[in-house]
C-alpha cells in the first residue's frame, strides 16, 4: 500500500511521515496549507489524539477561508490536501470510534493477487521480451482510453456550447472531424493491442502454475507469525529470494546439460520441466532461509506445513483428512462398531478415533471391523518399538496414501506421530527437508549488506556473542566491533555507536534488545534512516533479542534472522558445561588444593546442571514449572564449590547443598514439590559416597563419576556417553519417554492449529453445520440449574453437619458455570442462524468448537480440566449427576473426589465435623490415610467418622493391590487407577508414622497452578501418604503424583 500511494501521488509531491518523527506535525501543517498529499506510515491500533480534528474534518470559516485547528495553531485548509494512513500490523483491530473517522481498506495481498504478481515476476525473469511488451501495452491502452475520454469530453463541450445550427459552426465541425480521425486511429490501435494481448496471455498462461504454487509458499511463511512474533517475513524479501532462485536454478540447469546437447540446434526447453526446476529450487531455498530463523521445535513443523500446504493446493490432500490429523475427527460421526472386549491396549479414546476415521476416509471404511477381526496383527503395530516403520496388515500396507498412514498412527500410537511426520516429509518432499541447515554465520553474513540488520533470536541457554566475536576476528573486524547490552538508559549510547559505525564502517552489536522495549521505535527509525548513500558498505548492525511482541516488525521482515540453540541431550549439555568458563579454564580446573574432591564433585555438578535442564523436556512429570536454569547458575555453583573445598578441611556437603539447592538453582524454584526434587538430586550427588570409585549417577550405572584426571579425560568420558539419554538417567520410568513424545505430538498439533491450518478451506458451510450440530447436542443434554432453595430446605445449615453447606456451595458454583455455557450456546445458535450478530467472544467459542476444544469463555468459570470438548461435557454431566444423586438420595457412602468444584471445602468439612463432634480446635486435627480396595462398589455404608473417597489416578508408578503399596508402572501404561482411600480425621498427635512417600494430589495432569485468593492452589490439593517399601526419594525422582482427572 505504501508503494502504491507513493507512486500514485509522486507527481503531487507526497509527504511521508511517521508518528515517531519529531517534526511530523510541522510537516502535516505545511501540507494542509499547500494542498500536498500526506502518507502517515506504520501506525499502531491507537491513533495520536492530535490527529482528531483532521480525522473529524473540524473545518470552520475564518476571514472567508476554510481553516482547521491542529494542536495550538490555526491553519488554512487547502482543498487539494489528501491524507493516507497505513499500518503494518498483520491483523489490527480498530475500535468503532476509529473506524467511523476513516475509510478502512484491507490492502493485505490475496492468494490470487499474489499468484498474478509472482506470474509477472517469473515471466519478467524468464521472458523479459514478453513482460516488456505487456507493460508497454498496458500503458498504451490506458493512454488511448484517456485520449478517447478527452475526445468525448471535447465533442460534448462543442455540442453544448454551439449556438444556432451546428452545421454553420465551422470550428465545431473541424473539432468533430478531427475527433473522428483520432477516434478511428485509436480504435485500430486497440484492435491490434487486443490481438497482441491475447498472444501474450497465451504465452503467460504456460507460466501460471508457477505463480500459483509460489503464492502458496508465501502464505505458508506468513502464517508462521501466529506461532511466534519473531517469525515475520516481508513480501519484498520473498520476491527478492524468488528472483535470485530463478537465476540460480537457470545456472544449475545449464551446468547440468550435457555438452553434446548444447550444439548448434538449441534444444527447445520443455516449459513444464523448467517450471518444476524453478519450483524445486525455490522451495528448498525458502526452506533453508526460513529454517535459519526458526527454533529447533518448529523446524520439522515448518517442513510439514510446507508439504501439506503444497499437497492441498494441488488437490492431493483433502481438507477433512488434514483436519482429522489436527483434531482426531471432532464432529465426525463415528462408525457403529463395538469395541473389542478384553483388549486392554485398545482404549476408548483410540477406538473413538478409529471409528471416526472410518467415516473420514473411504480407504478406512472397514478399519474398525478389520481391527476387531484380526486383533493380534494390529496389536503387533501397537507394541512395535518403531511402529512408524512397520507395515500395516492386509491392504492397509499398500492402499492408503502416505498421509493416510499418518492418520492411523495418530489413532494407534499418538506418541510416535513426530517420527512418522519426519518420515512422511522425507518420502514426499525429500530427505533434505528434514535436515535443517547447520548454524552458518558466514552464510548469513553473505546474505546481508550495510542496510540489512542481522538478528539473533535468543532461546534459553543460548548466547551467540562468543561465536560472533570469533567471526569478527576472522573477518578482520575484531577491533572494529562495538558492543552494548541494552537496558534502561542504554538507548542513546547505542544510537551514538550506530551513527559512528555507519560513518566509519565498524560493526555494532546490541545485545538483549527485548530488555529495551520502549527504545524499539527509535531503533526502527534509525534502521529506516540507514541507506546506501549515507553508510559505509563495511558497516553491519548485529542485534540479539528473545522473542518479544515489542520488536519492530520492519526489522524482522527485512533483516537476516538466525537462531542458535544449545544442543539437546544430557551428553551435549555436559560437554557444553565443560567447555564453558570457568570449568574450561585450565588454571581454575587444576587450581584446587584438593583436586580429586573438587573434580569429582564438579563432574557431579555438571551432571546435575544437565539433569535439571534436560528434565524439562518431560513436561509436568519432569518439573511442575519449566524453570529457565542457565549457565549463570552453574558458574556461581562451580566457583562456590571450589571455594568451599579449598577453605574447609572436611568437605562441607550440607553447606554445598544449601548454597546450590536453596540459593543458586533453588532461587528460581517457586514450587515446593520441585524444590523437593532439586534437593533430592543434590543429596544424591553431594554426599561422601560420591568421592568413592565408580559412584553411580543413574540406577543402571550408565552414568558414573570418572576417576580424577585432566580436563581432556573428562571430555573423553563424556563423549562415551549415549547421545540420547534414557529416562532412567533422570530417575524417571521408561514410560516417561511416551509422556514426552505425547507432549511433542500435542505441541505439534496445537501449533499447527495456531498457524491457521485448521478449518482453512474446510468449507464455511460444512463448518457451520458441524458447530450448529455440536451446539444443539450440548443444549439438549444440559440439565436445568439446581434449585438451591429446595436443596437448602432439605439440607439446612447445621452446626454438626458441614457437608450440607458444601453441597449448596458446590451446586451454586456449578449453576454459575451452567448459566454461562447455556447462554453462550443459545447466542451461538442464533448467530449461526443469522438471527443475531456473531460477536468476537462468540467467534472464539465457534472456533474452539470447530477444533473440538473447550472455549476460553467457559474455562474462566470452570473447574480445571485438560479434556477436549466431548470428554469435558461427559465429565461435567457426571459431576452434575453426583450432586443430583446426593440431593435426591442423601449423602453418598463413598465420594467421587474428582467431582468437586472446590475440593478443599469438602475435605475441610470432614475435619470440621470431627472437630465439632469432639470439641477439638480445627487446627489440631488432620487426616490419617488408609488405603483400601480398588472397587468403590464394596463400600455401601459410610464410616462413623471421616470419608471414603475414590476416583484418583497414579502417574509415574502403579498400585500393588495385594501388598497395598506403590510399585513400578507397567510398560506403556501411563496412568493407573488408584485405590479407594479412607480419610480418617484424628488429632495430629495421634497420627501413626509408617514408611511412606508423601504423594502430591493434583486436579489435572498439568500439575502447575496459581494461588487463588483463598490461599489454595488452583491445582494442588493435598499430600497423600502412600505406603512404600523403597526409599521415598526414588518416587520423588520418578515424579510420582496422584491426579483427579486425566486429559481424555
Amino acid at each position: 500500500a505504501n508503494k502504491w500511494i507513493k507512486n500514485m501521488e509522486r507527481e503531487n509531491n507526497v509527504q511521508v511521515i511517521k508518528l515517531t518523527d519529531g517534526d511530523y506535525l510541522r510537516t502535516l501543517e505545511n501540507a494542509i496549507q499547500f494542498g500536498l498529499p500526506v502518507l502517515l506510515e506504520n501506525v499502531k491500533e491507537e491513533l495520536d489524539p492530535s490527529l482528531e480534528p483532521l480525522l473529524l474534518k473540524q473545518l470552520f470559516k475564518s476571514g472567508g477561508v476554510m481553516c482547521i485547528k491542529l494542536g495550538e495553531s490555526i491553519i488554512e485548509f487547502h482543498d487539494n490536501f489528501r491524507f493516507y494512513v497505513t499500518t503494518s500490523l498483520r491483523n489490527p483491530h480498530y475500535l468503532p470510534e476509529t473506524a467511523v473517522k476513516v475509510t478502512l481498506l484491507n490492502f493485505m495481498i490475496t492468494l490470487d493477487g499474489l499468484s498474478d504478481q509472482l506470474l509477472g515476476v517469473v515471466v519478467a525473469e524468464e521472458r523479459p521480451d514478453l513482460e516488456a511488451q505487456r507493460q508497454k501495452l498496458v500503458v498504451e491502452s490506458a493512454d488511448n482510453k484517456k485520449r478517447l475520454k478527452d475526445i468525448e469530453d471535447r465533442i460534448l463541450h462543442t455540442l453544448s456550447s454551439s449556438e444556432g445550427n451546428i452545421l454553420d459552426d465551422t470550428a465545431g465541425i473541424e473539432t468533430l472531424k478531427e475527433a473522428k480521425i483520432v477516434s478511428d486511429e485509436i480504435t485500430e490501435k486497440q484492435v491490434v493491442a487486443e490481438a497482441t494481448q491475447i498472444e501474450i496471455d497465451a504465452a503467460r498462461e504456460g507460466y501460471k502454475p508457477c505463480g500459483a504454487y509460489n503464492s502458496v509458499l508465501f502464505f505458508t511463511i506468513r502464517d508462521l507469525a501466529n506461532i511466534d512474533p519473531m517469525y515475520q517475513y516481508s513480501l519484498s524479501w520473498f520476491i527478492g529470494l524468488f528472483v535470485r532462485s530463478i537465476h540460480a536454478s537457470a545456472e544449475e540447469d545449464e551446468d547440468d546439460e550435457p555438452a553434446e546437447e548444447q550444439g548448434d540446434e538449441t534444444k527447445e526447453v520443455d516449459l513444464g520441466e523448467r517450471l518444476k526446476i524453478i519450483a524445486n529450487h525455490f522451495t528448498y531455498s525458502l526452506y533453508q532461509n526460513v529454517c535459519r530463523s526458526l527454533f529447533e521445535k518448529d523446524k520439522l513443523l515448518f517442513s510439514f506445513l510446507l508439504c501439506t500446504r503444497i499437497m492441498t493446493s494441488e488437490g492431493r490432500l483433502p481438507m477433512e483428512e488434514f483436519n482429522f490429523f489436527l483434531t482426531g475427527g471432532v464432529g465426525t460421526d463415528a462408525k457403529s462398531v463395538p469395541q473389542p472386549k478384553d483388549e486392554e491396549w485398545i482404549s476408548a479414546k483410540m477406538w473413538g478415533e478409529v471409528t471416526r476415521l472410518a467415516n473420514t476416509c473411504d480407504v478406512f471404511a472397514n478399519l474398525p471391523d478389520d481391527i476387531a477381526q484380526d486383533v493380534s496383527a494390529w496389536r503387533a503395530i501397537y507394541d512395535a518399538t518403531q511402529p512408524q516403520e512397520a507395515t500395516y496388515p492386509g491392504d492397509y500396507g499398500t492402499q492408503p496414501t502416505a498421509f493416510q498412514k499418518l492418520l492411523v498412527m495418530r489413532c494407534l500410537r499418538p506418541d510416535k506421530v513426530t517420527p512418522a511426520v519426519n518420515d512422511f516429509v522425507d518420502t514426499t518432499q525429500g530427505r533434505r527437508f528434514i535436515e535443517p541447515p547447520p548454524f552458518d554465520l558466514q552464510g548469513s553474513y553473505n546474505e546481508s549488506n550495510a542496510t540489512t540488520p542481522l538478528l539473533f533470536i535468543l532461546s534459553a541457554g543460548s548466547d551467540p556473542t562468543a561465536a560472533l566475536l570469533k567471526f569478527a576476528d576472522e573477518a578482520g573486524k575484531g577491533s572494529d566491533i562495538g558492543v552494548i547490552s541494552m537496558g534502561q538508559g542504554q538507548g542513546p549510547k547505542a544510537a551514538v555507536l550506530i551513527e559512528e559505525g555507519r560513518e566509519t564502517g565498524k560493526w555494532v552489536l546490541l545485545q538483549n534488545c527485548h530488555l529495551a522495549p520502549s527504545w524499539m521505535p527509535s531503533l526502527e527509525k534509525i534502521c529506516e534512516g540507514i541507506n546506501g548513500e549515507n553508510t559505509d558498505e563495511q558497516f553491519r548492525l548485529w542485534l540479539t533479542s528473545a522473542p518479544s511482541p515489542a520488536f519492530p516488525v520492519s526489522i524482522l521482515q527485512n533483516g537476516v534472522k538466525m537462531t542458535n540453540e544449545p544442543p539437546r541431550g544430557l551428553r551435549a549439555n555436559m560437554r557444553r558445561s565443560f567447555q564453558l568458563e570457568p570449568i574450561a579454564d585450565e588454571e581454575f580446573f587444576e587450581g584446587c588444593n584438593k583436586p580429586e574432591v573438587f573434580k569429582k564433585l564438579c563432574f557431579g555438578l555438571a551432571f546435575c546442571h544437565g539433569f535439571v535442564q534436560e528434565r524439562r523436556a518431560f513436561g509436568p512429570i519432569g518439573w511442575n514449572i519449566p524453570y529457565g536454569f542457565d549457565d549463570g547458575d552453574l558458574k556461581i555453583s562451580v566457583r562456590q564449590l571450589q571455594m568451599y573445598v579449598n577453605e574447609n578441611e572436611a568437605t562441607p556437603f550440607e553447606a554445598l547443598k544449601y548454597a546450590t539447592g536453596e540459593c543458586n538453582y533453588g532461587g528460581r524454584v517457586t514450587d515446593d514439590k520441585d524444590r523437593r526434587l532439586l534437593n533430592t538430586l543434590l543429596r544424591k550427588v553431594y554426599q561422601p559416597a560420591a568421592l568413592k570409585k565408580g559412584f553411580r549417577l543413574s540406577e543402571s550405572g550408565t552414568y558414573v563419576i570418572p576417576e580424577e584426571g585432566s580436563h581432556e579425560s573428562y571430555l573423553d568420558y563424556i563423549a562415551s556417553l549415549p547421545i540420547l539419554p534414557l529416562p532412567e538417567a533422570f530417575g524417571l520410568h521408561a514410560n516417561a519417554d511416551i509422556t514426552k513424545d505425547l507432549g511433542q505430538t500435542a505441541l505439534m498439533t496445537s501449533t499447527l492449529i495456531k498457524a491457521g491450518a485448521a478449518g482453512a478451506g474446510g468449507g464455511g458451510g460444512t463448518q457451520e453445520e458441524l458447530v450448529a450440530k455440536i451446539t444443539k447436542d450440548i443444549i439438549d443434554r444440559l440439565p436445568p440449574n439446581f434449585d438451591i432453595e429446595a436443596v437448602q430446605r432439605k439440607f439446612p445449615v447445621r452446626y454438626e453437619e458441614s457437608m450440607n453447606t458444601v453441597l449448596a456451595q458446590e451446586m451454586l458454583r456449578y449453576n454459575r458455570l451452567l448459566s454461562i455455557i447455556r447462554e453462550s450456546l443459545l447466542q451461538l445458535q442464533k448467530a449461526i442462524a443469522g438471527l443475531s450478530v456473531m460477536s468476537a467472544e462468540l467467534e472464539k467459542v465457534f472456533n474452539a468448537f470447530a477444533i473440538g476444544q473447550v472455549p476460553a469463555m467457559w474455562m474462566g468459570k470452570s473447574f480445571p480440566s485438560l479434556k477436549p470438548l466431548g470428554s469435558y461435557i461427559e465429565d461435567l454431566l457426571d459431576r452434575l449427576n453426583l450432586f443430583d444423586d446426593w440431593y435426591k438420595n442423601g449423602q453418598p457412602s463413598i465420594f467421587w473426589i474428582s467431582g468437586f468444584f472446590f475440593t478443599p471445602s469438602f475435605t475441610t468439612a470432614a475435619l470440621q465435623n470431627f472437630a465439632r463432634g469432639n470439641n477439638y480446635a480445627i487446627d489440631t486435627v488432620g487426616f490419617e490415610m488408609e488405603m483400601m480396595e480398588m472397587d468403590p462398589g464394596l463400600y455401601t455404608t459410610p464410616p462413623d467418622t471421616g470419608i471414603y473417597v475414590h476416583g484418583l489416578f497414579m502417574e509415574g508408578c502403579a498400585w500393588d493391590k495385594d501388598k497395598k503399596m506403590l510399585c513400578e508402572s507397567r510398560p506403556k501404561v501411563l496412568y493407573d487407577p488408584g485405590p479407594c482411600v479412607f480419610l480418617k480425621p484424628v488429632l495430629l498427635t495421634d497420627i501413626k508414622e509408617y514408611p511412606h512417600y508423601s504423594c502430591p494430589v493434583y486436579r489435572t495432569a498439568e500439575r502447575r497452578g496459581v494461588l487463588a485468593t483463598t490461599g489454595h492452589s488452583t491445582n494442588f490439593l493435598m499430600m497423600m501418604k502412600m505406603p512404600t517399601d523403597v526409599d521415598p526419594d526414588h518416587w520423588a525422582m520418578r515424579g510420582v503424583a496422584m491426579l483427579c482427572s486425566l486429559k481424555d
